[in-house]
């Protein structure tokens, strides 16, 4: 009796889609990429809460006949390659013939579509066709994919929350609208426009629209080929920069691909211009002979192999570093007007996005004020309460006494033992490290308004999550408002917080909201602490006076840890004095001669 059997085509398609689809943002990909393939000049992507309950994509492509209509949900059907020559010069974005088959295998499908005079209605629920009719005559196509894995209980289980799944999707749609300018894309929410290009072809414009003005400024075009490969687009001037890599978008042959060689090439041109952990935000549209190429890697088609990696990160190195040796880096200081009562009117979405918790939180909306705030500018606020809770009975670390400094980093000390050496840097950031959480973990933590407010703008997704967890900036006292499309305005700040450089302060704490993956308020008071207590430090080459050294000194024997920074590096090295002796060839002598 045959043990080995042929697989079910059903089962086969379930299983295919583990690796296919992925959440909805999968589904989102595969469905827009078959528009782009099929000659869409505008595709729309209408959600229902994020795509959980429903995806619609509407394009004006070229549609498909009643045969085709219906072969396009069977495994391995595609339209793109015919034989295995055509495997090797793709120039479509779809070729496996695995998406469709696999998505209606997880959900329910309702497919509109017309080539010509006659239109095809398609139903098919968890892979078995159920109906296929006359439609309408409308040229193109409409799909819709709703109840995803409603027949695949653990997947569905672990889909993300509605705002993690909108962010994903609105990620993938910002970077498809970024490879092809010339198609007009339009993503909704709950019938709320997230994005919006308009098809005109000029990328900076797409830029615009999903970063905002103040990113648009800051982006330099740039362009390079070889013999292999072109490669245009822009990259940000070294000022701008985000937490994440993943503003870094390669596009080749018009696919959103992934490659960390690209990547680090990328950032490592912007050694020594931007901090390391920083990364900036660059749109390179790599061409190439499909045939240097092997786009058949993974059925996400993110990853691709080059035959001539070696020259094009040459190029992409020599092209990024030209453009920013070769210009003044000085940022320009912008001179913002005051902020007025009139604020433009809130987009209905941002109210829609906070009904989507499925959990039933909410974020409290706070309405500006009419009247002008007023406070004294000129206020010091210390960073410490006056219950100074840093002070121990036992001090870790032993008096030591200033003496002077070295190169305006490295404090001279001394005491009955012998000299110590301390990095003034590390030392304020351990001080400030644990103030500032501290201070994050008080409940009962005081605000002081500004007399100026300050806007920072994001851009779609980011503003998405943030939005998810605006609770968190409302309990450390933040007062921060909706301010026009994808921008916030910050009234309010917790009196803890450096006033020197607030709105960097501010970015620093929302960066850190934006790119947690697993949230949680321990890891996030710890990050934030580290984030700012570093941003806060005094740097070398930084006068001080013997007082001043006492002063931080004293606070560096309050802390709890104070031998090490927040990153581990320590704060003082200790040579006794037998040491000293030992380097002079002093020991073994009389040391009062």
């Amino acid at each position: 009796m045959a043990v080995i059997k042929v697989m079910d085509e059903l089962l086969a398609n379930k299983i295919a889609a583990g690796e296919v689809v992925e959440r909805c943002a999968s589904v989102v990909k595969e469905l827009v990429e078959n528009s782009i393939d099929a000659g869409a000049k505008e595709i729309k992507v209408l959600l229902q809460d994020a795509g959980t309950r429903e995806i619609k994509v509407i394009d004006d492509g070229n549609g498909m006949d009643e045969d085709d209509a219906i072969l396009a949900f069977s495994r391995h059907a595609t339209s793109k390659i015919t034989d295995e020559d055509d495997l090797y010069r793709l120039c479509t974005l779809g070729f496996r013939g695995e998406a469709l088959a696999s998505i209606a295998a997880v959900s329910k499908v309702d497919l509109k579509t017309c080539a010509g005079d006659i239109g095809t209605h398609v139903i098919i629920n968890g892979g078995k066709i159920i109906k296929v009719s006359k439609g309408d005559a409308r040229r193109g196509t409409i799909i819709s994919v709703s109840e995803l894995f409603y027949n695949t209980p653990a997947r569905l289980k672990h889909m993300k929350s509605l705002y993690t799944e909108l962010s994903s999707i609105t990620d993938y749609m910002n970077k498809l609208s970024l490879s092809h300018p010339k198609i007009r894309f339009v993503l909704q929410n709950n019938d709320n426009v997230i994005l919006r290009t308009d098809g005109s072809g000029n990328t900076l414009k797409v830029i615009q629209s999903i970063y905002g003005n103040d990113v648009t400024r800051k982006m330099v075009p740039v362009s390079a080929e070889n013999d292999d490969y072109e490669i245009t687009g822009y990259i940000s001037l070294p000022e701008v920069h985000r937490s994440s890599r993943n503003n870094m978008v390669t596009i080749v042959n018009g696919r959103v691909v992934r490659n960390i060689e690209i990547n680090k090439t990328i950032n490592d041109a912007y050694h020594s211009y931007k901090p390391d952990n920083r990364y900036p935000i660059t749109i390179l549209n790599i061409t190439v002979d499909p045939s240097v190429i092997d786009v058949n890697i993974h059925p996400t088609k993110m990853d691709i192999k080059f035959s001539k990696m070696d020259t094009l990160l040459d190029l992409i190195s020599n092209m990024v570093i030209s453009k920013i040796s070769n210009r003044e880096l000085i940022p320009k200081a912008e001179i913002k007007t005051e902020i007025k009562d009139e604020i433009k009117k809130k987009p209905k979405y941002v109210e829609q996005y906070i009904k989507l918790d499925s959990k039933g939180s909410s974020i409290e909306q706070i309405e500006l004020p009419e009247e002008e705030i007023i406070i004294n500018s000129d206020l010091d606020i210390d960073l410490v309460s006056d219950d100074e809770p840093y002070k121990a009975e036992e001090k870790l670390m032993p008096e030591m006494y200033p003496v002077g400094l070295v190169h305006g980093t490295y404090i001279i000390l001394e005491n009955e033992k012998g000299m110590y050496l301390m990095d003034l840097h590390a030392a304020k950031e351990r001080c400030n490290y644990e103030r500032f959480k501290e201070a994050m973990g008080k409940p009962n933590i005081a605000s002081t308004a500004l007399l100026f407010p300050v806007t920072i703008e994001l851009s779609n997704d980011d503003y998405i999550i943030l939005k998810q967890h605006l609770n968190l900036l409302t309990d450390l006292k933040f007062k921060i408002e909706e301010f026009g499309v994808n921008s916030i305005i910050v009234k309010e700040h917790p009196t803890w917080l450096p006033t020197n450089n607030l709105e960097d302060s501010v970015r620093t704490i929302i960066d850190v909201i934006i790119r947690e993956k697993e949230f949680s308020i321990e890891k996030f008071n710890e990050k934030v602490a580290t984030m700012m207590s570093c941003k806060h430090a005094v740097r070398a080459n930084t006068h001080l006076t013997i007082e001043d050294m006492r002063d931080l000194v004293e606070d560096l024997r309050n802390c709890k840890n104070p031998f090490n920074c927040p990153h581990g590096r320590p704060t003082t090295i200790f040579y006794s004095n037998y040491d000293l002796e030992k380097l002079f060839k002093r020991s073994g002598f009389d040391t009062k001669k």
